[in-house]
């Protein structure tokens, strides 16, 4: 069957999320903490992640978006690393680091060429306008916005690969899920989905990331410029 639209995980798939969190924490909390280790920063809040979307999925609160958990979530981290005296403005901005990552060097030009056969829409935990930043950010172009904030959930909830499927109106297995985890994989492929594997060893910094998928998928790239190649963009 023919692969007719493209939905992209983006936190570690497209953008290096580490290293742009780990950024801004060493410049915003430079004046508190001058000796942060800021990639175990990064780790430590992005380790809370999916215990605060589980409050969601699993019908505990209302839906809220990705910017609400984090800024929920910060004071914890904060704190574990003995960080006290961060004022709220800087606290805020910290949240608004996760709108300033960086994609990956090869994502820009690699989605122009996805773009050139296929119809694209980031099918993320973020946010409408968290996408609408990353993207406007490093050159991203896309033909929606899907994920989270359109199906006001968290993967792997079905809504979000059953609503992809729906949003662009093609048979399940001419939308594919693209993305660096293989539990995301396995969650679309169950509702359908063709899938797409993106090897990403250094999402996690020295604890690294998936080189090779750890279920069976449809493609599995070294990148995205090589998921382009495969499909013949």
């Amino acid at each position: 069957m023919t692969v007719r639209a493209l939905v992209f995980d983006v936190f570690g798939t497209l953008v290096d999320w580490r290293s742009g969190i780990a950024r801004e924490a060493a410049r915003l909390l430079a004046p508190v903490a001058p000796n942060l280790d800021a990639g175990a920063f990064a780790d430590a809040w992005r380790a809370r992640y999916n215990p605060s979307m589980e409050t969601v999925r699993s019908g505990a609160r209302p839906f809220v978006d990705l910017d609400t958990l984090q800024a929920e979530s910060l004071p914890d981290v904060l704190a574990q690393f003995g960080i006290a005296g961060v004022a709220e403005d800087v606290q805020r901005e910290l949240v608004q680091a996760w709108h300033r990552l960086d994609a990956w060097p090869e994502v820009p030009d690699a989605l122009r060429r996805l773009r050139e056969k296929h119809l694209l829409a980031p099918n993320s935990n973020g946010h409408v306008r968290l996408m609408a930043d990353l993207a406007r950010r490093n050159g991203l172009i896309f033909d929606a916005v899907l994920g989270a904030g359109y199906s006001r959930d968290y993967k792997p909830k079905p809504a979000l690969y059953r609503d992809a499927i729906a949003a662009f109106g093609f048979a399940a297995g001419e939308t594919m899920m693209v993305a660096a985890h293989s539990n995301d994989l396995a969650a679309a492929a169950s509702h359908g989905l063709s899938t797409a594997h993106i090897a990403r060893p250094h999402e996690h910094g020295p604890a690294g990331g998936e080189t090779a998928p750890t279920v069976p998928v449809t493609y599995a790239a070294r990148d995205l410029a090589d998921l382009a190649d495969q499909l013949g963009c």
